[in-house]
């Protein structure tokens, strides 16, 4: 009824989402993690995706192996069950996404102008020294290496990837690992979410939580507490499967289901 009643809605979106879709192999060695990366769990017994990204790996050209694959894993994914749900909820509303997944799930689903992707993208590459304010395509590059891989772990040395300006390495355009490249392309998605909520400020406005941790609460959970405080006629929906929460200040506005979000 919310939904319906909604001038506009906001989605915040985050690794529970995915994860109740099935990605859910970046903190577990699970099945999941098996089907993408078995060659991998097989010979480091990494506990999941995110274990082999701070792993030490002895040469850069296993370590652009298991990038490749971890890339390839989420740029090649169908657009998973929960997303189709939500994208059938929202279906005729006036919405915008913030998003801090990386994995190009909503873009698969929705035109970039309708998406701020605030932590980077797995479809563009950086320098990895920030020498230039350029991200580049991905997408080719990464369907190279593993091609080129076949069933090893590493990749010719010729596919690293390099920076076209100074020729480091390149590097995924996401935050977490390194130096993320907080630039124009940066800008231009926190523009679009800036730009849409101060043009919906007095609206009826849902601001729908989905799967948001308390990881990086600041930028989508305590953004929508504030903006939610701010407007009497906002409501903060939150569907967690373990934290669904808000501050009581909130309470007469909100609606907090603890639940996996698939099954909501």
């Amino acid at each position: 009824q919310t939904i319906q009643d909604a001038d506009c809605i906001v989605v915040g979106g985050a690794s529970g989402l995915s994860a109740a879709g099935g990605g859910d192999f970046y903190y577990e060695d699970n099945a999941s993690y098996r089907k993408y990366f078995k060659k991998y769990a097989e010979k480091y017994h990494f506990k999941g995706a995110f274990a082999g990204m701070m792993h030490q790996w002895s040469s850069r050209e296993e370590f652009w192996g298991y990038l490749a694959t971890f890339l390839h894993t989420t740029q090649t994914a169908p657009v998973r069950e929960p997303y189709l749900d939500l994208d059938a909820l929202l279906k005729d509303k006036d919405f915008f996404v913030l998003t801090t997944n990386q994995d190009t799930q909503f873009v698969k689903l929705y035109p970039d102008e309708k998406v701020a992707e605030i932590q980077g993208d797995h479809r563009f590459f950086q320098c990895s020294s920030c020498c230039a304010d350029d991200t580049w395509d991905a997408v080719k590059p990464v369907a190279e290496m593993i091609h080129a891989m076949g069933e090893n772990t590493a990749i010719p040395s010729d596919l690293i990837p390099r920076c076209p300006h100074c020729g480091s390495e390149a590097f995924p355009w996401v935050r977490g690992y390194g130096n993320f490249l907080q630039g124009k392309k940066y800008e231009e998605q926190y523009d679009k979410i800036s730009r849409y909520v101060l043009a919906h400020k007095d609206s009826r406005i849902l601001f729908l939580e989905l799967g948001v941790g308390l990881n990086t609460p600041g930028i989508i959970k305590y953004p929508f507490w504030q903006m939610t405080a701010q407007n009497s006629k906002a409501i903060y929906a939150c569907i967690n499967k373990t934290e669904a929460l808000c501050p009581e200040e909130l309470a007469k506005q909100a609606i907090c289901i603890q639940q996996d979000i698939g099954l909501v």
